[in-house]
């Protein structure tokens, strides 16, 4: 049977534990941290992808997408950096370009961010959409907060606040040891996929934590499943929190 998003994020959040103590600390204050009041309640839907590279997000992001359209529903597929003009010039500097101090690097995922939610995320939600994102502010948290050790709760806030509080009613982590997600993307790597499997680790870790401390908001899936098979876990989860029939 397919592991439940319960099990996973548990088995992997005791691993995590195991390997390091921060992590542990770490978790505790993500449950003590106050969630941001959400602006506004938009008549739209918001579903975060999130997971290490070469997951398989945007795989599942296209299949929820034809999925919903098939039920009726307008959906609206973006990425974060690269879902906006001025998202698409950050991925060429902070992905393609040459090194970036980590502190900039963060300030310049979070401007993307901002710019994205404002311009593109909140006015599709406010006419009823349905916004599917290839990650969100969980991956500057975990990127740029545990792989770059700038600090969780530091990055966090940043994003809270660049976001003006938005939260996806649903993230869902595809989850994947890194070296087979290495192995998936073959030899071409960006500057972020580039980084040591220790980086990585600490990244998938972080995720993994953030799930665990929210468990209402994630679906933790096996990356290791067909996409089909985890497509219909998917579907399962975001049924509930849409509303829609299956």
């Amino acid at each position: 049977m397919p592991r439940t998003s319960g099990a996973v994020g548990a088995a992997y959040l005791r691993r995590g534990i195991r390997r390091s103590g921060a992590l542990w600390a770490a978790w505790h204050r993500l449950r003590r941290v106050t969630k941001p009041e959400p602006p506004i309640p938009s008549r739209g839907v918001f579903i975060a992808l999130e997971g290490g590279d070469g997951a398989g997000k945007s795989t599942q992001a296209r299949l929820l997408c034809g999925w919903l359209e098939e039920l009726g529903h307008t959906v609206v597929v973006t990425r974060e950096p690269g879902g906006t003009a001025f998202g698409r010039t950050v991925r060429e500097l902070v992905l393609h370009g040459d090194h970036v101090a980590p502190r900039a690097e963060a300030l310049l995922f979070a401007a993307d961010r901002a710019h994205h939610v404002e311009t593109l995320i909140l006015p599709a939600l406010g006419r009823g959409e349905v916004v599917i994102t290839d990650r969100y502010m969980d991956s500057s948290i975990a990127y740029q907060g545990a792989g770059r050790d700038l600090g969780v709760d530091e990055v966090r806030e940043l994003n809270v606040w660049a976001t003006g509080g938005l939260v996806p009613a649903l993230t869902v982590l595809v989850d994947l040891p890194a070296d087979v997600g290495r192995a998936r993307r073959g030899g071409v790597h960006d500057r972020l996929e580039s980084e040591s499997a220790d980086f990585h680790d600490a990244v998938r870790d972080l995720f993994l934590t953030l799930a665990d401390a929210d468990p209402d908001r994630y679906l933790v899936v096996d990356g290791e499943l067909p996409p089909e098979q985890i497509h219909e876990l998917v579907r399962a989860r975001v049924a509930i929190v849409a509303g829609v029939a299956r």
